[in-house]
């Protein structure tokens, strides 16, 4: 089952069920009309983790890298976007998102990094 591979990779499923959360808090947003934040953080939040599986199945360890970068570009955006929903007290709290973020951000950085500074043409996955 493909949800069982997520369960085994970290950033997989930190990235699949922050993924929930944001679709989660989104739908809170619609319930106040804040539509169109809603479909920037949507967008955004989600595709941290859509980067993070495609990355899963790179062509290369360039590509692999690639892939994490723009997972990382992301995950600046939908931090941006939490940042905005922070500042408006009328709206859901940002804080467990924030936290589950941060996560997010400091095993992607390691993952580029680590990958950078891998010698061999395998990349390690998780």
């Amino acid at each position: 089952m493909k949800r069982e591979l997520i369960q085994k990779n970290e950033v997989l499923k930190l990235t699949f069920e922050f993924s929930v959360l944001i679709i989660q808090y989104c739908e809170q947003l619609e319930s106040l009309r804040k539509y169109d934040l809603a479909r920037q953080l949507f967008k955004s939040g989600t595709s941290i983790g859509a980067n993070a599986k495609e990355a899963q199945n790179a062509e290369s360890k360039a590509d692999f890298i690639h892939k994490f970068k723009i997972a990382a570009k992301e995950a600046d955006e939908t931090e941006y976007w939490l940042m905005l929903c922070a500042e408006f007290k009328h709206l859901p709290e940002t804080e467990t998102l924030f936290n589950k973020l941060d996560s997010i951000n400091k095993i992607i950085t390691k993952i580029i990094a680590s990958s950078k500074n891998s010698k061999s043409s395998n990349v390690v996955i998780s």
